[in-house]
Parts: structure tokens; C-alpha cells; sequence
């Protein structure tokens, strides 16, 4: 059966070898796989030279598939090709193509020649899907590409940076080492236990103890997550697991031989409490209630390395977008079934940042070394939940009429759902702005399309 052609060009901002140096770095096709498919990396060999491979899971409605590909065809510098060994084609071939273009530009091309399954039959009932998937992909794909080389490009001449990262198998951990492994950084991930992992280091959360030689940064991300229902047991873990392990690893790092020379640590706006419409930025004193207690101990427990001369950042993080988890991996599928609407009034503020846009800057925090002290991590643009509700549903086409009572939220996730969904804070990244980070996705709707693929 004659193939079928799908052909998508864009233009991106960068030289042609800076483009394709990307592509043969980690963390490329993670950065290129659109966030709302269920599908993971599992194996990999080598990078995009010929004969190296690939090993890739994903769902196919409720079915499981593997994808195995073979790189073929690579000229350094201009092209490269993947292959499908194994997988849900019945012929599969991706061609990546890369041309110089004026003003040190590229110009990008895939083209994949694509075969479906079940013959004539996959043909008629299934061209039309296929080709629509493809093109909402690979604009997603050209996008983040152009804009990711975009974010590095302040930083090209600067050297990379070897970075441990801790809480690298979270929601923005993954995405953040993926992002820094492609332009250019090295990504080392604290594991608790042994790994065979060739670029892990061995963590020992009870006593912050590892081997910090050759580590240039430090991320530190883990904690125990806060989206469950809040026993005393759980609230101890919550804090455990943030203000203890934090003062063990500043105190390991300020013990150093050579210590690193910045640490970007976690918080929250937690911080904050529960403020109404008051605008809030980093100058903004504390709140209360039990996130903002915890937020002020996290902070406060990586004193020891600041006291050693490191730059510590702690990013307070607001509600972080991606459909692969969080609060909008919750919710985007009760939307997109018409279920979704505002939490009780919907009045309450909702300061929230794009995946990207937190990724994007934790490293704007680690090259520049004018920020120190608390950078909140938010959007310029915070919006109420009646708002954030409303934006979803227009971008997935579907009405937002069904709203959930404080009360019927407060019987379900007690103490949390006061001071997680009920909560107002109007934050604002204003040392963000003043240094000069260029947000992505300044805007909610803008952020939603991206991540969801839904630009129509």
C-alpha cells in the first residue's frame, strides 16, 4: 500500500548545528513529546546516530503499546532518521531535517512516511484521525523546540552547569531535567537507593550526606506531596519531608570540600496564607495556617548553606500547569466530559505558572546570580478560579456549569481544601520580572492551548 505523507517546516531562531546539537542531547524527545499523550521513554541507546535505538511506551485509548525505533540516515548537522522496528504502524518512517537560513536561522522539516494497520480498512477509517493527531503534535513539537533554544540562548556563552537534582521522577523534576539535559547542562539525580543509572548520585535523605565533587548547582525538589487528605500523620511528613530534609542537605552541602555555588530550593506561595485579592510579591510578609508555617521553616532550614557563602533561591512555586499531573492533570478530563466548574464562589485567586515557565525559570535562577532569596514562581497574570474555570472550558470547548460547594470540598479533603482550593492569593513575580525573564505563556489561555495541544 502506497505510504502516506505528512510534511510540517518552521522556522526557528537559532544556527543550524545549535539546533542539531540539541536533537543528539538527553532529554530531546522528552521535550518534544506533546504532554497531554501517555507516553513514557523506557529504554534508550545511544543518542540519534545510526543504529542507535529507542524504546518507548504509550496508550492507545485504553491499550498499552510499545514503539521501538531505529535511528538511520544521520549526515551531522542536517538530518537524521527513526525507523519503527516494532509498534502500531504498519510502516513507519520520520525523517528530521535541518537547513541553515538567513541570520543564523534554520529552518526544521519532518516528514514521516506512514503506513496504517488493517490495510485499506486503517486507510479509510483512521487517515483523517492520524493526520490530525500529527499536525496538532508537531506544532506543539516546533513550538516548544523554538522556544526552548529561545530561553537557552541568554546563557550561550556562559558555561553549563553539572547539577544534582532531588525529586527528578516529580511532575516538574522530570521536566526539568529533561529541559536543562537538552540545552546543554548536565543532570545528575539524587536516588535514595542504588541505581545503574550512569548519572545518579547516592542520597542519604536521613543525613543529607553525598558526593558533591564536580557539582557545580544544586535543585532540591523532594518532598512529600500535598494533594491528599490531611492527617496528623500526613501532616508530619509534609513538613518532615521538607523543613528536616532541607537543613540535612544544607548542612551537608555547607560541609563541603568545594560547595556548590548555588542551591534553588522549593517552597510555596503557601507562604503567603490566605490573602483575598491583596496583591502579594516576594516583599509580602508571611501568612498563617499550617502551609504557611511549613513554607517559613523550609526556608529557613537551608540558613546553613547561606551562611557558607552558597546562593540559595527558594523558588515558591504556585499552581504549576501540565496535564501529565498536578492540579490541571486532575481536572482537564472531568472538563473535557462537561463536569467541570468553579469551586465554590470561584472568587478566590489562583496564582499559576505553565510548566515550561517554571522549568524555564529554575534555570533563569541558577545563571543568574543577582537573584537570592525568595523568586516566586508564578505567571504575571493571576486569575480568579471562576476565571481559570471559565478559560479551560472555552479552550476545550465545553461549558463550565457544574460547580463543587466549599462544603462538599471541605467534607472530602478537610483542613487541605481551606488552605489549597479555597484559598486566595494574588501573587506576582515581580523579582522574575526585574531580572529580565521573558515568560513564555504571560497569560492562562495562551498556557492552555499550548498544553493541550488546543490552538483551534
Amino acid at each position: 500500500m502506497t505510504p502516506q505523507l505528512f510534511q510540517y517546516r518552521s522556522g526557528l531562531p537559532s544556527a543550524v548545528d545549535e539546533v542539531f546539537a540539541w536533537h543528539e542531547r538527553p532529554g530531546a524527545l522528552e521535550r518534544l513529546t506533546p504532554p497531554w499523550e501517555k507516553v513514557s521513554v523506557v529504554q534508550r541507546s545511544g543518542t540519534i546516530r545510526d543504529g542507535d535505538r529507542v524504546t518507548l511506551t504509550m496508550e492507545i485509548g485504553p491499550v498499552p503499546i510499545t514503539w521501538v525505533a531505529e535511528h538511520r540516515d544521520y549526515q551531522p548537522g542536517r538530518q537524521f532518521r527513526d525507523v519503527q522496528n516494532r509498534g502500531p504502524f504498519a510502516h513507519w518512517e520520520h525523517l528530521h531535517r535541518f537547513e541553515p537560513a538567513a541570520d543564523d536561522r534554520t529552518i526544521a522539516e519532518d516528514r514521516i512516511e506512514y503506513v496504517l494497520p488493517a490495510g485499506k480498512w486503517g486507510q479509510r477509517f483512521g487517515a483523517g484521525l492520524i493526520d490530525r493527531k500529527l499536525r496538532r503534535a508537531f506544532r506543539y513539537r516546533h513550538d516548544t523546540l523554538a522556544a526552548d533554544l529561545a530561553a537557552h540562548a541568554p546563557f550561550r556563552d556562559l558555561p553549563r552547569h553539572t547539577v544534582a537534582l532531588s525529586g527528578s521522577s516529580g511532575l516538574i523534576g522530570s521536566a526539568l531535567a529533561a529541559y536543562l539535559n537538552s540545552g546543554g547542562h548536565h543532570v545528575k539525580r539524587l536516588v535514595r537507593g542504588t541505581s545503574e543509572e550512569p548519572d545518579a548520585i547516592r542520597w542519604n535523605p536521613a543525613t543529607g550526606e553525598s558526593d558533591w565533587t564536580g557539582i557545580d548547582a544544586v535543585v532540591h525538589l523532594a518532598g512529600e506531596s500535598v494533594a491528599a487528605r490531611w492527617t496528623p500523620a500526613k501532616k508530619a511528613r509534609i513538613r518532615d519531608s521538607r523543613v528536616i530534609a532541607t537543613g540535612r542537605l544544607a548542612r551537608s552541602l555547607a560541609r563541603a570540600a568545594r560547595p556548590p555555588g548555588v542551591l534553588v530550593c522549593a517552597s510555596a506561595i503557601g507562604f503567603y496564607g490566605n490573602r483575598g485579592d491583596e496583591e502579594l510579591d516576594e516583599d509580602s510578609s508571611a501568612g498563617t495556617g499550617f502551609l504557611a508555617e511549613v513554607a517559613q521553616e523550609w526556608e529557613r532550614a537551608a540558613q546553613p548553606a547561606v551562611e557558607a557563602g552558597i546562593r540559595v533561591v527558594h523558588v515558591r512555586f504556585g499552581v504549576v500547569l501540565s496535564p501529565r499531573g498536578g492540579a490541571l492533570g486532575q481536572i482537564v478530563t472531568p472538563f473535557s466530559l462537561a463536569m467541570g466548574g468553579p469551586i465554590s464562589s470561584g472568587r478566590q485567586y489562583w496564582s499559576w505558572i505553565s510548566i515550561d515557565d517554571a522549568i524555564g525559570a529554575i534555570e533563569h535562577c541558577l545563571m543568574t546570580p543577582s537573584l537570592a532569596g525568595p523568586v516566586n514562581l508564578v505567571a504575571p497574570r493571576p486569575v480568579t478560579n471562576r476565571e481559570f474555570t471559565a478559560t479551560l472550558a472555552r479552550v476545550l470547548h465545553r461549558p463550565a456549569l457544574i460547580p463543587v460547594p466549599a462544603r462538599a470540598i471541605r467534607l472530602a479533603l478537610g483542613e487541605m481544601a481551606d488552605e489549597m482550593l479555597l484559598a486566595s492569593a494574588r501573587v506576582l513575580p515581580r523579582r522574575l520580572e526585574r531580572s529580565g525573564y521573558p515568560f513564555r505563556h504571560p497569560d492562562l489561555e495562551t498556557a492552555l492551548r499550548h498544553l493541550l495541544g488546543r490552538h483551534e
